[in-house]
C-alpha cells in the first residue's frame, strides 16, 4: 500500500509523525482514539458513478446478429403499437368523460343505488339536507369519480399509455402539474366535491370563526391549503418536483439518446467490481481499478486492455505476479500499448469495446426488416468482418465515412487493447483516421516516408514470395499466375542463396529482362556460394527467356511500373544519396498489436497502386494463414478494392473464418472487378453491403446472392353486385360523394416466393444515407438483409 493511501496511521518515513509532530520535538504520549457514539448515517443517495463505472455497469443483450449490445433491450413481437396505446387512452378519456356528464346531469339515476342501500332510510337525500347528509353525499361522489377513474384508466390503458409517453422528468412533471391544477378546479367548482368534502369535517362553528370574519378567513383558507397539499403531493411525488433543482441537467440527459443505466443486484458481479482478479485471489489489484473506475481516471480503453492482459497473463502463472504488482502501482496506465496511447484523439462512431463492436446505424422501421431489427441499433463485429464484408457503393454515398471509417477506427481502438492488428490501405486524401492513429505510416512514393514495404512480405522461402509476387503482377487466370510465379521462383532462389536477400525492384527488373551481363552476375555468385544445385534453374531461366511469349518479358514490364524514382526506397531498397534507407515492414508483425496505415500513390500511378492493393492482400492473407492458434484478430481495410481484385482475393474471403482475420473491402461498382470475379466474389463475402445508388446492374448480384422468400400475395378483383335496394341506393350515394365506381372486393390470398430484394429495388428504392446489408459470423448464424440507416 502506497503511502497516499494508507491514512494517518501510516505517515511514518516521510520526516513527520503520524500525528503531525514537528522533526526534532519529543512525540505526544499515546492517546486513545475515540470511537463514535452511533455509526455514521447512510447517506440519502449513492454517489454518482463515473462515465466509465456507468458503461461497464450497462446490461449488453444481443438478439441476433449485428445488434448493438450495448443498453439494447429486445423488442416484444407482441408489443401494442405506440399509436394504438394512444388512441386506446384517448378513447378511455372520452368514454369517462361522457358517462361522467351524463351522471352529473341525472341521466344515471341508478348510480346512487349503493348510497341509498348503506345509509339510513330516513335519508331521503332531497330537498333540505342535513350536515350527515351532505357529507356522506359528497365522500360517495368523491368515491365514485375514484372509482371512474380507475375504471376508465383501466379500460384505455392509462398506465401503459403514460409509461411509454411519459418516460422523461420533464414530461411526468408537466403532466403532474395539470392533473394537479385540473383535480383543484373540478374540487374549487364542486363537480369532484373534494373540498365539500374536507369542509363538512369541521364544526361550522370553526368554518364561520364565531361571527369573526377575519378568524373564518384563516381558518377556511387553512383547510384550502391543507386541500391543496392533498392533491399536490401525490402529483409532486409523481412528477418529481422535489428535484427541480436539477431538473435542467434531467432535461440534458433526457434528451442525449443513451442507455439508462439499470441499478445492478448487490449480489451479481459487474465487470466494475473485476470479478475475474478477485477469484483468482488478486483483490489488491482489483481494488485498485475499482477505484480509478469509480473515480474516472480509466477509459474503455484501459478496462478492456487491462482485462485482456489478464486474459494473456492467466495462462502464464510465471507472469502474474509481475502483472499484479504492475496493476497495484500503475492503476489504468498498466500494460500499455508500446506507443503508450490510451485513446484515439477523435472517435467518429459510437464503440463498445467491451464487446469489440461499432456502431454503424439503426435498422429502419420497414416491413422488410426483421421484427428484431426494426429500430435497433446495428454493429460490426470481429465476428461478423472475420467472414469478410464487402461495401459497394458511388462516392455519393458516403461508403468510407459511414462503414470504413468507423470499422478501421474500432480495430485501431482494439488494438490500443492489445486484442487486434490492423492494416488499412487507402489513398493519401481518403479520411480514415489521422496519421497520430497509427503506430506505422507507409507512403510508397512519398520521400519523407519513415517506412517501406518489404516486395517479398518479409519470408525467406523463394517459393512462397514469387507466390506472391505472382498474384500481385498477374492479374490474369490461375494458370497465367502459376507460370509467373514458376519464372520468378527460378530467379528468386539462386538470387537468395548468393546474396542472403532478395533482389532489389531494379535488379528484380533486369532479370526478368533476361540481360546476359546479369545472369552471368548471378551465376558466379552461386558458384562462388556453392551451391551449384541451383545453376540449373538459373540456367532454365535464361534458355525460357529467349523463347517468343515468355512470361519474364511481361513481368518485368509490370515490375517496372515499381521501378521509378518516385518509388526509390519505397521497397526496401538503398536509399539514394547514402542517406539512412526507411526502415522495412512486413507482414510479420501483425502478431503484435500494431496499427499500420498505406497510402497508395494514386495520382500518376494508378497502375502502381493496384499492383501494391494486390500484394498487400496476398501477403496480408498467407500472412493470418500461416499463424498459430488463438493469435489476437487481424483485420486488413481497403477503402477501393476496384480493379484489384483477383482469383486470389475471392479465394482468401471465403478462407477467413478459420484464420482468425477479417477484411473490409470497398468498391465503388462491381464493373471495377473482372466479369468472372464479380458473382464470386459477392458470394465468398459473409456479410454483403449495398448502398443507395448502386446501378441495377450491381443489384442483381447481390440479388441473386439473397435469393427469395415466401411471402403472401393478395389479389383484388372488384366485382359488381347488384344486391337489395338498399345496397344499390347506399353504392349511389357513395358513388356521387367519392366520384368513384363502389363495386364489392374479391380478394385472393396466396403463398409466392420472391426475391428478397430485387435488383430494381436496390437500385431505386433504397432511400439516400440508406444501406442494405446481410450479415454472417464466424460461428455460421446470418441475418437476412436488413435496410439499414446509417444516420440513425
Amino acid at each position: 500500500m502506497d503511502a497516499r493511501d494508507a491514512g494517518p496511521g501510516h505517515g511514518r518515513g516521510t520526516g513527520e509523525h503520524a500525528y503531525g509532530t514537528a522533526p526534532g520535538r519529543p512525540p505526544h504520549p499515546a492517546r486513545p482514539v475515540p470511537r463514535p457514539a452511533a455509526p455514521p448515517p447512510i447517506p440519502a443517495q449513492a454517489p454518482p458513478v463515473s462515465a466509465t463505472e456507468a458503461w461497464l455497469r450497462t446490461p449488453r443483450i444481443s438478439d441476433a446478429p449485428g445488434i448493438y449490445a450495448y443498453g439494447h433491450v429486445p423488442r416484444d413481437p407482441d408489443r401494442v403499437p405506440d399509436g394504438r396505446v394512444l388512441g386506446r387512452a384517448l378513447l378511455g378519456l372520452v368514454a369517462g368523460i361522457f358517462v361522467w356528464s351524463l351522471r352529473n346531469n341525472g341521466f344515471l339515476p341508478w348510480w346512487q343505488f349503493p348510497l341509498h342501500i348503506l345509509t339510513p332510510h330516513s335519508w331521503s337525500f332531497s330537498g333540505h339536507l342535513t350536515r350527515p347528509e351532505v357529507f356522506t353525499q359528497n365522500l360517495y361522489s368523491v368515491l365514485s369519480a375514484a372509482v371512474m377513474v380507475w375504471l376508465f384508466g383501466r379500460l384505455g390503458a392509462w398506465p401503459e399509455a403514460a409509461r411509454r409517453f411519459l418516460d422523461t422528468r420533464a414530461r411526468r412533471g408537466w403532466f403532474a402539474l395539470a392533473v394537479g391544477v385540473l383535480v383543484w378546479q373540478l374540487s374549487w367548482t364542486g363537480y369532484v366535491p373534494i373540498l365539500d368534502t374536507v369542509l363538512d369535517l369541521f364544526p361550522y362553528s370553526w368554518i364561520s370563526g364565531g361571527g369573526n370574519a377575519d378568524r373564518a378567513a384563516a381558518v377556511t383558507y387553512t383547510i384550502y391549503a391543507a386541500v391543496a397539499a392533498l392533491i399536490a403531493y401525490p402529483c409532486a411525488k409523481y412528477g418529481g418536483w422535489f428535484g427541480l433543482t436539477d431538473w435542467d441537467g434531467e432535461q440534458a440527459k433526457d434528451a442525449a439518446p443513451r442507455p439508462k443505466v439499470q441499478a445492478p443486484d448487490p449480489l451479481a458481479p459487474t465487470p466494475a467490481d473485476w470479478p475475474e482478479l478477485r477469484a483468482a485471489g488478486r483483490s489488491d489489484a482489483a481494488d485498485r481499478l475499482a477505484r480509478e473506475v469509480s473515480a474516472g481516471k480509466m477509459n474503455d480503453v484501459d478496462c478492456v486492455r487491462i482485462r485482456q492482459a489478464w486474459n494473456r497473463t492467466r495462462q502464464r502463472p510465471r507472469e502474474v505476479l509481475a502483472f499484479t504488482d504492475q496493476v497495484r502501482r500503475l492503476g489504468g496506465g498498466a500494460c500499455l500499448h508500446p506507443s503508450g496511447d490510451r485513446d484515439l484523439a477523435h472517435r467518429t462512431a459510437p464503440h463498445d469495446l467491451l464487446g469489440g463492436q461499432v456502431r454503424i446505424g439503426r435498422g429502419a422501421e420497414d416491413e422488410r426488416n426483421s421484427f428484431a431489427y426494426r429500430g435497433s441499433g446495428m454493429a460490426l463485429e470481429p465476428a461478423l468482418l472475420g467472414t469478410g464484408l464487402l461495401v459497394v457503393g458511388p462516392p455519393g454515398a458516403d461508403r468510407t465515412r459511414h462503414v470504413l471509417r468507423p470499422v478501421a477506427e474500432s480495430l485501431c481502438l482494439q488494438a490500443l487493447t492489445g486484442g487486434a492488428a490492423v492494416i488499412v490501405v487507402a489513398d493519401a486524401d481518403t479520411d480514415l483516421g489521422p496519421d497520430e492513429a497509427y503506430d506505422v505510416v507507409i507512403a510508397p512514393g512519398d520521400p519523407d516516408s519513415r517506412y517501406s514495404l518489404d516486395l517479398y512480405g518479409g519470408g525467406t522461402d523463394p517459393d512462397r514470395a514469387a507466390l506472391l509476387l505472382a498474384e500481385a503482377l498477374v492479374d490474369g487466370p490461375e494458370a497465367e499466375q502459376r507460370r509467373a510465379a514458376a519464372a520468378l521462383g527460378q530467379l528468386l532462389g539462386p538470387y537468395a542463396a548468393a546474396h542472403g536477400r532478395f533482389p532489389t525492384v531494379p535488379v528484380l527488373r533486369e532479370l526478368l529482362d533476361g540481360a546476359p551481363e546479369v545472369y552471368e552476375e548471378l551465376s558466379r555468385a552461386v558458384t562462388a556460394a556453392g551451391r551449384d544445385d541451383l545453376l540449373r534453374e538459373l540456367d532454365a531461366r535464361l534458355r525460357q527467356s529467349a523463347r517468343p511469349g515468355d512470361i519474364g518479358s511481361d513481368l518485368a514490364n509490370r515490375i517496372a511500373v515499381l521501378d521509378r524514382p518516385a518509388f526509390a526506397a519505397s521497397f526496401g531498397d538503398p536509399a539514394p544519396g547514402g542517406t539512412e534507407p526507411p526502415r522495412p515492414f512486413s507482414m510479420e508483425a501483425l502478431v503484435h498489436p500494431v496499427r499500420v496505415r498505406v497510402e497508395l500513390p494514386e495520382r500518376g500511378h494508378p497502375a502502381a497502386s493496384r499492383i501494391l492493393v494486390r500484394l498487400l492482400v496476398a501477403q496480408f492473407t498467407a500472412a493470418v494463414r500461416d499463424r498459430r492458434a488463438g493469435a489476437r484478430f487481424a483485420g486488413l481495410v481497403v477503402d477501393d478494392i476496384g480493379q484489384a481484385v483477383t482469383a486470389g482475393t475471392v479465394r482468401a474471403l471465403a478462407a477467413l473464418p478459420t484464420t482468425r482475420a477479417g477484411m473490409a473491402l470497398g468498391l465503388r461498382t462491381l464493373d471495377d472487378v473482372p466479369e468472372p470475379l464479380r458473382g464470386p466474389l459477392v458470394a465468398a463475402a459473409g456479410c454483403r453491403m449495398a448502398l443507395a445508388g448502386i446501378s441495377a446492374w450491381d443489384g442483381r448480384f447481390f440479388a441473386e446472392t439473397w435469393g427469395t422468400t415466401r411471402v403472401e400475395s393478395r389479389e383484388v378483383t372488384s366485382v359488381d353486385q347488384s344486391g337489395t335496394m338498399a345496397q344499390r341506393a347506399s353504392r349511389v350515394a357513395r358513388r356521387m360523394i367519392t366520384g368513384r365506381v363502389v363495386a364489392a372486393d374479391a380478394v385472393t390470398v396466396r403463398e409466392v416466393e420472391r426475391e428478397r430484394w430485387s435488383a430494381s429495388d436496390l437500385a431505386h428504392t433504397v432511400p439516400a444515407g440508406h444501406a442494405v446489408l446481410s450479415l454472417t459470423t464466424t460461428g455460421g448464424n446470418s441475418a437476412p438483409p436488413v435496410l439499414v440507416d446509417l444516420r440513425g
